[in-house]
């Protein structure tokens, strides 16, 4: 999932030569798979709910399969295109069920430490999306990697099929919840549930913002923008920016699961870490368009990408938040409306960002920094408006 998320930041260069096109068409390449990632959130909630989790992500990620197929044969930057929405349509059906399992494998207690887990291997596909991507596809070329990914991504499915099972009761193992008291509830109609999500004002709308605006943000700079700044302001080569920003994703590697674990044994407060963790993004985007222009050194930057990586993944713990804020049968249908609004703000951020690049200077990259500056100045004033628990 992550790998394909991210990696139009340092592919960037190799499709604008491979098809004859700008900065802005690989903005909308980028854009596509948060636009089909987006539109399958509440499908896949649905699904999830009603289908199970292994049905929906093995029949789901065989799609993507394909789609990483059809990129890697592309004669086309609109086959490209096409392929890339296939695998956003694809890679949407995985994480909402993912949680679903989790949640009904393990306790309400260990949810946040074990989503800090899963978001960090995630984003071991996003470190592979830069330094490694990048040396890749100098070797072999970009279509070879999306032809291996291709096969790669058909055996996982394969033997997701094989080993995954929805619920402990499924192998004959009591529920991780049946001793905590926590029935299932009344299962409502699909708009009944829709309705009672969008309508509960605090109990979702405050996340939805920060995750807007946090997780858009990171994608504009790890999935699409970074590698080209580096190489328009600061001339470096793919080699270069892709390795310096392989730290943001060491950075989450290493944020993700520490800001779960601290909401969940060390403050025992879910709201303290996203608070702290919004505000501190916001901070490291301050930095970040304080710096452009004026820092030129690789590692000066590596360590910069690394801070930056770090508190970008301390909105593990909102999952939970959101998760104990609806009956657990609604668990799969409030957590897919919640990742409406991570994608949502990368499609839209990428897109508005690319059409603010239209002559590679570093003016137009400082008006990007600053309009994602502002949009964490919101979040993090919506940050401000969460609860610890709902009654």
């Amino acid at each position: 999932m992550y790998f394909h998320r991210v990696s139009p930041a340092v592919l960037a260069t190799d499709l604008q030569e491979s098809f004859g096109v700008g900065l802005t068409a690989v903005a909308v390449l980028s854009s596509a798979y948060f636009y089909a990632y987006t539109v399958m959130q509440l499908p896949c909630g649905v699904l999830t709910d009603r289908w199970g989790p292994r049905r929906t992500v093995c029949a789901f990620t065989a799609l993507s399969a394909l789609g990483a197929f059809v990129t890697a044969l592309a004669g086309s930057f609109e086959l490209v295109v096409a392929g890339r929405v296939m695998i956003g349509l694809g890679v949407a059906m995985v994480y909402v069920p993912t949680l679903k399992v989790l949640s009904s494998w393990f306790h309400r207690d260990e949810f946040s430490t074990l989503t800090g887990v899963l978001l960090m291997v995630g984003n071991v596909g996003g470190l592979a999306a830069a330094g490694p991507l990048a040396a890749m596809s100098d070797y072999a070329g970009w279509r070879q990697v999306f032809l291996a990914l291709a096969v790669l991504t058909a055996v996982l499915t394969w033997l997701m099929w094989l080993l995954v099972r929805d619920r402990p009761q499924d192998v004959g193992l009591p529920g991780a919840e049946e001793d905590l008291d926590d029935e299932e509830g009344e299962r409502l109609p699909l708009i009944d549930s829709l309705r009672r999500v969008f309508g509960s004002g605090i109990r979702f709308w405050p996340f939805a913002v920060i995750f807007f605006f946090m997780y858009g943000s990171l994608m504009v700079y790890q999935g699409l923008m970074g590698g080209p700044f580096f190489r328009d302001v600061l001339g470096w080569d793919k080699a270069e920016y892709g390795f310096s920003l392989t730290f943001v994703g060491l950075g989450m590697i290493a944020g993700c699961p520490v800001s779960g674990f601290i909401s969940d044994r060390v403050l025992r407060s879910r709201r303290k870490v996203v608070v702290f963790g919004t505000a501190a993004f916001t901070l490291m985007w301050g930095v970040m368009w304080f710096a452009s222009g004026r820092l030129t050194d690789h590692a000066a930057y590596a360590a910069l990408h690394f801070v930056f990586g770090f508190f970008a993944g301390w909105y593990v713990p909102i999952y939970g938040q959101v998760k104990d804020a609806f009956p657990r049968s609604m668990t799969g249908t409030a957590i897919a409306s919640l990742n409406i609004f991570p994608f949502a703000g990368g499609a839209l951020l990428q897109m508005v960002s690319g059409y603010m690049i239209a002559n590679n200077s570093l003016s137009e990259y400082r008006s990007v920094w600053f309009l994602m500056l502002a949009g964490m100045t919101m979040a993090t004033l919506a940050a401000l408006f969460t609860r610890e628990r709902f009654a």
